[in-house]
């Protein structure tokens, strides 16, 4: 692995492998750095590989970017969030494609912010590589695999190496897939009495499909409580499909602030049966947090169809809990993930003239993806044979592109 840095740059630039590259800048480097760094980075680039690289941006939208390669691929997601699993399959179809096209073709991948999306995606390649791959294959995947070892494994979320996992194992046929309906009817998540030193707990949940906000609870009181869990009803049941997002809030009493309490993502195709639990280590933000209890679970119960659940009574709540409505409240209704991309859209010097980036992403609609990209995408490779599972799930849930092989082990929750 050759390594490329001095002191006096601001980014990281590594080779992986001989053909795949990343570029790390750190997420509160400066404006005017960044730019000057990013300079840099192209001019190296250019002079090594001429116009050879493609380079995937795994980070907010950047009209800069594209002006100094017109070559760009925008996959970005929020920072330290695990990507949708039809994008990581995108981004994947993107560098097998261009790299196959041409053997000095090389991809650089783009982070700005935390070295946990590299990892993801670097991962992910390294299990959708093995499908058609020969035995040169091998030294690539092993550099892939001590790049993450070495140099992301540390920065990865819970919800990260649960979207590795979750595609490695649909690419090895180990997760089954399911198609069917999931609608969501209750949420139970600890109390924590002590969470914030102004005092009080007053949880609420945010529950999001495809990075759209789709429920907002009210703001529970748990002053005087004894229960150790909090009951999140939701009636009517709430339909869900796809990549799920849930995060918990505490919002603060003294001011028109709030905090993260857990975040979590998962995606409703790998879920069979009615309920699902998480512990704090499986918890975004709650697992590093000493005030989140050790032995805390977070649990969804799910059925297939929106009525009340036959034979099994809903968990309530203690007496004392009260609940405040009011989703008026701003500091309530904020969605943080609204207008991500446009951040940096038109905060660069100079015009608009240059080169448009490809968009090359898989956007969910019910039932179906429509995959918008400049040429149609790859199939999946001829001589190999698709799961019948894996068809019904993309028949109803996603247009993932991936054949399972029968002879390729399970991935674990971290691996690389």
């Amino acid at each position: 692995m050759d390594r490329v840095m001095e002191r006096h740059y601001d980014f990281d630039l590594t080779y992986i492998t001989e053909r795949i590259i990343s570029v790390f800048f750190p997420p509160l480097l400066e404006e005017q750095r960044y730019r000057v760094n990013l300079r840099e980075v192209a001019a190296m680039l250019k002079s090594k590989h001429q116009d050879k690289f493609l380079l995937l941006n795994l980070s907010e939208r950047r009209r800069d970017i594209t002006r100094l390669n017109p070559k760009v691929h925008d996959f970005g997601w929020p920072d330290l969030h695990a990507p949708p699993l039809d994008k990581i399959c995108a981004m994947c179809k993107a560098m097998e494609s261009w790299l196959n096209s041409d053997p000095q073709h090389v991809v650089v991948l783009h982070c700005k912010g935390n070295k946990g999306k590299t990892g993801v995606i670097v991962a992910a390649y390294m299990h959708y590589s093995k499908i058609s791959a020969g035995a040169d294959q091998a030294l690539s995947t092993l550099a892939m695999r001590k790049f993450c070892e070495d140099k992301v494994s540390s920065s990865l979320q819970p919800s990260q190496n649960r979207y590795i996992y979750y595609f490695g194992g649909l690419l090895s046929g180990a997760i089954k897939m399911n198609s069917s309906p999931l609608f969501l009817h209750q949420v139970l998540i600890p109390t924590i009495p002590n969470f914030h030193a102004d005092g009080g707990y007053f949880p609420f949940l945010k529950i999001y499909q495809s990075m759209q906000l789709v429920y907002t609870s009210g703001v529970y009181d748990l002053q005087g409580a004894e229960s150790r869990r909090l009951c999140v009803t939701i009636e009517p049941a709430l339909l869900l499909k796809g990549d799920i997002m849930v995060k918990c809030y505490h919002r603060r009493s003294q001011k028109a602030e709030r905090d993260t309490v857990f975040r979590l993502q998962f995606h409703t195709c790998t879920i069979h049966g009615a309920q699902l639990w998480f512990g704090k280590g499986e918890l975004d933000e709650a697992c590093s947090d000493y005030t989140f209890p050790s032995d805390a679970t977070v649990e969804f119960v799910f059925s297939s169809g929106p009525e009340k659940m036959k034979g099994q009574e809903y968990q309530r709540n203690d007496p004392a809990v009260t609940v405040d409505y009011n989703t008026a409240d701003p500091v309530v209704r904020w969605d943080s993930y609204e207008n991500f991309n446009q951040r940096n859209e038109d905060s660069l010097e100079g015009t608009n003239q240059g080169h448009k980036t490809q968009y090359v992403s898989c956007l969910w609609t019910y039932g179906h993806l429509a995959t918008c990209a400049p040429t149609p995408p790859r199939k999946c490779p001829p001589t190999l044979t698709r799961s019948p599972h894996l068809d019904a799930c993309s028949a109803a849930q996603t247009s993932i592109c991936i054949t399972p092989t029968p002879n390729t082990p399970a991935p674990t929750m971290t691996s690389c």
